[in-house]
């Protein structure tokens, strides 16, 4: 199965931009999911965040219903670009979907300057 195409008409600048410092927050004040879209060699390459759900961007169209279209889902990949149109995509299917800006790079950073 293919990649899923952003929608059309700019809606992926529309989507909520998380920050890497505060993506736990925001799953724990919106009872969110944590969706990692990458592809499972980069899981197996630099590991998952907690409690992320590991759906490849590849895979999401035909895993929807393993998602809840009432839970918030934060999505996450590499750098935040694959996240930002996968988050645009499961918003114009009827999701509350935001990108955690710069992806797991950015939380990395963080960590390694804490």
């Amino acid at each position: 199965m293919g990649y899923p195409e952003s929608p059309p008409g700019g809606e992926v600048n529309n989507i909520e931009q998380v920050g890497a410092d505060a993506w736990k927050t925001w799953v724990e004040e919106n009872g969110g999911l944590l969706l990692d879209i990458r592809e499972p060699f980069e899981w197996q390459q630099t590991g998952v965040l907690p409690d992320s759900k590991l759906i490849s961007m590849g895979e999401l169209p035909a895993s929807l219903d393993q998602l809840d279209q009432d839970t918030p889902i934060l999505v996450v990949c590499r750098t935040g670009n694959r996240s930002q149109h996968a988050a645009a995509w499961l918003d114009s299917h009827g999701y509350q979907a935001a990108n955690l800006a710069g992806g797991v790079v950015a939380v990395a950073k963080i960590r390694q300057n804490n």
